[in-house]
C-alpha cells in the first residue's frame, strides 16, 4: 500500500513524514523544501503476530508495510505550473490514497502560504488543483475516444463514462463522488485520476490541543469530511516526533501520561485499511510468522496468490482458524482435536485474523 502524504507548504507535512518513518527527510519552515518526494516504509503494528510467534516458536516475524510518500507542498495554480506545479501532480498519480495534512493550529511563528489559517480554504485549493489536473487528462482522452467512437462501437461505454466525468469535474466535484458502475470503475482505473483517489485528512494540532474536542479548525474539517465520505485523523506532528524517538515501553509510559491510547500512526494505519477496504490475515510455523494484506471481500485462492502466484494456480484447499480460537486453544494441534481447524474450499471468503494453511497442487 503506497500513501502519498500531500498539503499545502509549512502545514507540518515533512515533521510528520520523519515522526512515522525516522527517516530523516528535511523539514524546514520556508515553501518547497521538499522537492523530491521522500520514501518510508513502515510495518503495519499488529500484537497478533508477537502472540502467534510465541505460539508457534517462530525464527522471524514479519509485518505487512506501508509506503509513505512525502510529495512536496502544493500551492494555487500548481495545474498550471505553479510552484513544483506538474511535478508534484506526477508524484501523487503512483499512489493508493492521498493523506491530506491540513493546519489545525495557530503559530505566529511558523508562516502560512496564505497568511491565515483556515483549513477549509487549504483542502479546497489542492482539491481544486487536483480536479484541474484531472479535467486536462480526461478533456484530451474524451478528444480522441468521441473520433475513435465514432467508427469503433466498443468506445462507446468509455466515452459516455468520460462525459460523466468530465461534467461532474467542471462543476468542481472530485472523481470519487462520481457514482459508476462495476465496468465503469474498471475502466476510470487506467486514468489514475487525481480526485479519483481516497482521501484522509489529517489535522495536524498543537500538543495541548490533541485531546480536546472544541477545537473548531478541527470540527469544521470533520464536516466537511462527512459530506465527501472521507476519513478524519487528529495528529500532532510534534507528538509523533517524540515518540518515534522512544522504545516500546518509553512509548507506552508516554501515551499513558497524554491519556492517549494509541499513536498517530496508529490511527493513520487504521483508517488507511478502512478507507481502502483491506484486512489481514497471517500465517505462522517455526520458521516464521506473518501477517499479509487482502482486500476486504477476497476468496481463499486469491489469499494463496498474495503469497505466491504458483498457490493461487493450484489451489485446493485452505486450513483455516481464527486468531482467537487458535490462541484459546494453545496450538495447532490442540486446535484441531477441537474441530477447530476448517477445511475451506475455493469460495471460501478470507476473514480478518484467519490463521492459514494453504493446500496447492502445481
Amino acid at each position: 500500500m503506497k500513501l502519498g502524504i500531500v498539503g499545502l507548504p509549512n502545514v507540518g507535512k515533512s515533521t510528520l513524514f520523519n515522526a512515522l518513518t525516522s527517516a530523516g527527510a528535511e523539514a524546514a519552515n520556508y515553501p518547497f523544501a521538499t522537492i523530491e518526494p521522500n520514501v518510508g516504509v513502515v510495518n503495519v503494528p499488529d500484537e497478533r503476530l508477537d502472540v502467534l510467534a510465541k505460539l508457534s516458536k517462530s525464527e522471524k516475524i514479519v509485518h505487512t508495510n506501508i509506503e509513505f510518500y512525502d510529495i512536496a507542498g502544493l500551492v494555487k495554480g500548481a495545474s498550471k505550473g505553479e510552484g513544483l506545479g506538474n511535478q508534484f501532480l506526477s508524484n501523487i498519480r503512483e499512489v493508493d490514497a492521498i493523506v491530506h495534512v491540513v493546519r489545525c493550529f495557530d503559530d505566529e511563528n511558523i508562516i502560512h502560504v496564505d497568511g491565515l489559517i483556515d483549513p477549509l480554504r487549504d483542502i479546497e485549493n489542492i482539491n481544486l488543483e487536483l480536479i484541474f489536473s484531472d479535467l486536462e487528462q480526461v478533456e484530451n482522452r474524451y478528444g480522441k475516444v468521441v473520433k475513435k467512437a465514432r467508427a469503433e462501437k466498443s468506445l462507446a461505454k468509455e466515452r459516455d463514462l468520460l462525459e460523466k466525468i468530465k461534467n461532474a469535474l467542471e462543476e468542481g466535484k472530485a472523481a470519487r463522488e462520481v457514482e459508476l458502475d462495476e465496468e465503469e470503475e474498471k475502466i476510470i482505473k487506467n486514468y489514475s485520476l487525481l480526485s479519483a483517489k481516497p482521501v484522509i485528512y489529517v489535522c495536524n494540532v498543537a500538543e495541548e490541543e490533541l485531546n480536546k474536542e472544541d477545537n473548531e479548525y478541527v470540527k469544521k474539517v470533520r464536516e466537511y469530511a462527512e459530506k465527501s465520505g472521507d476519513e478524519v485523523v487528529v495528529i500532532s506532528a510534534e507528538i509523533e516526533a517524540e515518540i518515534a524517538s522512544l522504545d516500546p515501553d518509553e512509548k507506552e509510559l508516554f501515551l499513558e501520561e497524554l491519556g492517549l491510547d494509541s499513536s498517530g500512526l496508529d490511527k493513520l494505519i487504521k483508517s488507511s485499511y478502512k478507507l481502502l477496504g483491506l484486512i489481514s490475515f497471517l500465517t505462522t510455523g517455526e520458521m516464521e510468522t506473518r501477517a499479509w494484506t487482502i482486500k476486504k471481500g477476497s476468496k481463499a485462492p486469491t489469499a494463496a496468490g498474495k503469497i505466491h502466484t504458483d498457490m493461487e494456480r493450484g489451489f485446493i484447499k485452505a486450513d483455516t482458524v481464527s486468531y482467537k480460537d487458535l490462541v484459546e486453544s494453545g496450538s495447532v494441534a490442540a486446535a484441531r482435536e477441537k474441530g477447530l481447524i476448517r477445511s475451506e474450499g475455493k469460495d471460501y471468503v478470507v476473514e480478518d485474523g484467519d490463521v492459514i494453511v494453504f493446500k496447492f497442487n502445481v
